[in-house]
């Protein structure tokens, strides 16, 4: 049988359920997100590198697969969060004077930071990263709070 996105949702679930945990997971996976975005963006590319043209949109439009497998309105969900990360990525870059060098060292240092902090969320939840579990579960992060706005404004998924 095929999991679904509410089992997935459910068992991502199981293992956040500390309050302060899940205040940390709000800060520290957009945060991963983004400086993984950043730091694929400033990777080169077979063209110049531009909003669209970049790895990380290349990870995106593969995690974009992903969730449509698993949800449209994730999916549809996503087109926007992650257009919104090459975007920010995007504008960062060119601030920079694009120097994707300095680009690269400021992602990465906003990704090990946010990991440390994702993993002292699950200490103090007591319970391992599911990611360990399955390695779905690092797109399941996301999604997974993505899911409470959706619950919020009344969008099923």
């Amino acid at each position: 049988m095929a999991k679904t996105i509410h089992w997935f949702l459910d068992k991502y679930g199981e293992s956040h359920q500390n309050a302060t945990n899940k205040l940390i997971h709000w800060v520290c996976v957009p945060a991963i997100m983004f400086s993984l975005f950043g730091m694929l963006y400033a990777i080169p590319f077979f063209t110049e590198r531009s909003l669209f043209f970049n790895w990380a949109a290349v990870l995106l439009l593969a995690a974009l697969g992903y969730y449509l497998r698993l949800s449209l309105p994730m999916f549809v969900g996503f087109i926007v969060v992650g257009g919104a990360m090459l975007w920010g990525n995007n504008a960062i870059f060119e601030l920079t004077g694009r120097n994707a060098g300095q680009m690269a060292l400021v992602s990465l240092g906003i990704f090990v930071v946010a990991w440390i902090g994702q993993f002292i969320g699950h200490k103090i939840e007591g319970k391992k990263p599911s990611f360990l579990e399955d390695v779905q579960f690092l797109l399941i992060g996301p999604a997974w709070l993505l899911h409470f706005i959706y619950k919020k404004v009344g969008i099923g998924y």
